[in-house]
């Protein structure tokens, strides 16, 4: 479900209980929305959070009908990283295999888009490092404060940040612990789109609408082949990208999207 309870999921499964601290919703037939609900805790993440997360992202995977995931939280914030206090009582919010949030270490296959609005702080900061794309409002703010705890950014950011944005300035943001922007966000390339406060959202649903509507197969094939070919040795990087780019040019999606093309009408995808 999303933040509107009454209403069921699209695709007619059973509605999630209020108290849900995760919320699934599927928009537009193809995108699952996936809301972190802890809003009195600034979405802080526990380890029923990573749970819920990684429950998400499984049926986000598993479902050929579902093309896009949102990530987002409730209330105005996205994350504000672990729950310090459920930390401290013994809860931890890292899954073996998935890490911190159900999510940094083993991200889905499908795209996922990051709806950003407040803070996305921490191990928060570090869950919108695990997503592919980034949509914030301008009055978002990105940070990794562990530095000022005596602590190391540990869930990926320490390791990530440096490959998305430029090293030094992923350093400054490592080493003094002080957050960003989301215009500087974006200046740094972090953040995809900018929206008005409120709207990250349906910026973020706008973005997953376009990506949804490519082929299925060539979009999971187009992002591995995207992620996996830095660590690819580039004597035999050519030869990796063809054993998983050429099934898709055999694909009945690729005659689809040309006989599409040439008849003036939208593709008809089968995924295959």
């Amino acid at each position: 479900m999303s933040d509107h309870p009454s209403q069921a999921d699209h695709d007619s499964r059973p509605p999630d209980h209020r108290d849900d601290v995760v919320l699934t919703e599927v928009r537009d037939e193809h995108v699952l929305v996936i809301t972190l609900n802890r809003p009195a805790a600034k979405n802080a993440v526990t380890s029923a959070v990573a749970a819920g997360v990684a429950a998400a992202l499984d049926r986000l995977d598993g479902d050929d009908a579902l093309r896009v995931g949102v990530l987002t939280g409730a209330g105005g914030t996205f994350c504000a990283g672990m729950d310090l206090k459920g930390f401290l009582a013994g809860d931890v919010p890292f899954l073996e295999g998935r890490g911190f949030g159900g999510l940094v270490e083993a991200p889905p296959r499908t795209p996922l888009i990051a709806a950003v609005e407040g803070w996305a702080l921490a191990g928060g900061l570090e869950m919108v490092l695990a997503c592919d794309l980034v949509v914030a409002a301008e009055t978002a703010r990105f940070g990794v404060p562990e530095v000022r705890r005596g602590l190391v950014a540990a869930a990926g950011a320490a390791m990530l940040l440096p490959q998305r944005i430029p090293r030094t300035l992923a350093l400054e943001m490592l080493l003094t612990g002080e957050p960003v922007e989301a215009r500087r966000a974006a200046d740094l390339g972090l953040v995809n789109r900018l929206t008005g406060e409120g709207g990250a959202l349906e910026g973020a649903l706008a973005l997953a609408q376009t990506v949804a509507a490519n082929g299925p197969l060539a979009v999971a094939v187009t992002k591995q082949v995207a992620l996996a070919a830095p660590d690819w040795p580039a004597q035999v990087a050519w030869r990796r990208q063809a054993e998983l780019v050429d099934p898709v040019f055999g694909s009945a999606d690729a005659v689809e999207g040309a006989t599409a093309f040439a008849e003036k009408r939208p593709p008809r995808w089968q995924g295959r």
